[in-house]
Order: C-alpha cells, then sequence, then structure tokens
C-alpha cells in the first residue's frame, strides 16, 4: 500500500444503525431510493458499508441542515 491509497472500512449495520439513528426499515428505504449509500455483499446473507461513505453521507445531511 502507497502514502496515495487508503484502507478502506467496513462497517456492518448495526453499526450504521447506531450512527444514523435510523432503523433498519428506513435505512433499506432509503437505499431503494438511492439516498443512501449502498452496500457490499461480504457473505452469504451478510452485508457491510464503507465507513467513509456513511461519514459522508452523515456529514452531507448535517450540513444540509444547517445551510
Amino acid at each position: 500500500m502507497t502514502t496515495h491509497e487508503k484502507k478502506e472500512n467496513l462497517i456492518r449495520m448495526h453499526e450504521v444503525l447506531k450512527r444514523t439513528g435510523f432503523c433498519r426499515a428506513w435505512i433499506y428505504r432509503l437505499i431503494k431510493q438511492n439516498r443512501f449509500p449502498k452496500p457490499i455483499k461480504i457473505g452469504e446473507r451478510a452485508i457491510g458499508f464503507i465507513e467513509r461513505e456513511i461519514d459522508s453521507w452523515i456529514d452531507n445531511l448535517i450540513s444540509n441542515t444547517r445551510s
């Protein structure tokens, strides 16, 4: 890994729920409406989210409500 590459961290749904304060159904609705970062399939019955994308989404939500 070079100095310009950043390691991407994956977080699971329970962490996304904790960070956003939303329920699972609302997260899935936002995903379906293309209003939330798409999950990544990490197993047969498991998904994860790119942490940076979730953090960015939260930052944008805050910025949009403050302008």
